[in-house]
């Protein structure tokens, strides 16, 4: 949970001055720049580089033409001064582009009455329904902030049509925005070169895992991204002893968790590990739904479930996901074992199907397509009413 303290409170009260005074300025200096046609900006303020959300469509985009233009910063890394220049910059750029891609919380997209000839698409970073988020989660966005960070999208992409009434809610955003058009990010995972790549590339630096049985720990990180930690470290590191040599067991903590103290024993991405792994153990990191897209088995190790739930709570019932709920790591290695040797099959593919249905490996198109056709009915009504004026 995310300390209720002065300095909290004043930060973000400070985001609300930025997004409701200072940015909207910013815009209406620039807001005389005309849109350039096919102009896309790709922002993030959680990367210093493309983040894995957003690859395929920023292949797909260079692939199609569009002049793309990217905008991506650590602003967790960053003091004040260059935050604000950053935005600044950003503002200017939103003046002239047609699309603007996000793929998180990005507050300066939010922060104005933008032009109608820019398209804002959200593809978010994540499938499937698990722990709340957006207003739902006061973590996130705290009852007293009283602006909408998730204001201005024209398109928020998600995996399937479960999300769209709770998406909605938690964004604030009316039901018409979110589409069930399945996630950008899944796409790689049906590229069968992209998988022979991950196999090729793990089984290189392990040679000897082809003999065992591959899992991975890739939980989420508790706190904030200034003071994340973690639970159940010391039973995952007992638990390659207690499998045995037949199985090679693979941390991949958060990024943020690892900037703290090095947690991981791996220095491959989550995402490329995926393909390989035999099972995935994670408490309530959303790795989940991209590992659903295999039907692979998986564990839910969640120790601190009872505060967990209490503090962030979720969408569903936790134990409803099609796979075991251990929270006693004494307990961990034998269930690993039982799930490995009795995976609930039916069960894996309905949770695909729930969480992920809308993803096919042709979700790129999809989106790319139907956001130019939004472009083309608000260019023929723009005509339009020049015409009548």
């Amino acid at each position: 949970m995310r300390p209720n303290n002065g300095k909290y409170v004043l930060k973000q009260y400070l985001k609300m001055i930025i997004q409701g005074l200072f940015l909207p300025g910013v815009y209406r200096f620039y807001r005389h720049i005309p849109v350039i046609p096919r102009r896309m900006v790709f922002a993030d303020a959680h990367h210093d580089s493309l983040p894995f959300s957003m690859q395929k469509m920023y292949e797909a985009a260079e692939q199609a033409g569009f002049e793309i233009i990217d905008f991506f910063y650590d602003f967790g890394n960053m003091g004040m001064k260059a935050q604000l220049f950053s935005m600044i910059r950003f503002m200017k750029l939103y003046a002239s582009a047609q699309y603007v891609f996000l793929c998180d919380y990005f507050l300066p997209a939010a922060s104005c009455r933008k032009k109608k000839e820019t398209l804002v698409i959200q593809l978010w970073h994540s499938g499937g329904l698990l722990k709340t988020m957006g207003f739902a989660a006061p973590e996130d966005i705290p009852p007293f902030y009283k602006l909408n960070p998730h204001g201005n999208y024209d398109l928020v992409t998600v995996s399937a049509p479960c999300c769209i009434p709770v998406f909605a809610a938690s964004m604030h955003l009316p039901k018409s925005v979110i589409r069930a058009t399945g996630i950008s990010r899944s796409d790689v995972y049906f590229d069968q070169e992209f998988i022979e790549s991950c196999k090729k590339d793990f089984y290189k630096q392990f040679p000897n895992a082809k003999r065992k049985k591959v899992v991975l720990w890739a939980p989420t990180f508790r706190g904030t991204a200034a003071s994340p930690y973690l639970e159940g470290t010391e039973d995952i590191l007992h638990l390659q002893e207690e499998l045995g040599d037949d199985w090679l067991v693979l941390i991949k903590a958060h990024p943020y968790l690892d900037r703290k103290a090095l947690i991981s024993n791996c220095d491959i991405s989550t995402e490329r590990l995926l393909p390989v792994t035999d099972l995935l153990i994670t408490d309530y990191s959303s790795v989940l739904f991209d590992y659903l897209l295999f039907e692979k088995p998986f564990v839910l190790f969640a120790p601190d479930y009872t505060t967990f739930e209490k503090a962030r709570g979720f969408y569903l019932d936790y134990s409803s996901l099609p796979g075991p709920v251990v929270t006693n790591g004494e307990k961990l290695a034998e269930i690993v074992q039982n799930t490995m040797e009795n995976p609930p099959w039916e069960a894996l593919r309905k949770g695909r199907d729930f969480h992920m249905g809308c993803c096919d490996g042709r979700t790129t198109q999809r989106i790319l397509s139907h956001i130019q056709k939004i472009s083309e009915k608000r260019s023929m009504s723009c005509r339009n009413v020049f015409l009548r004026t």
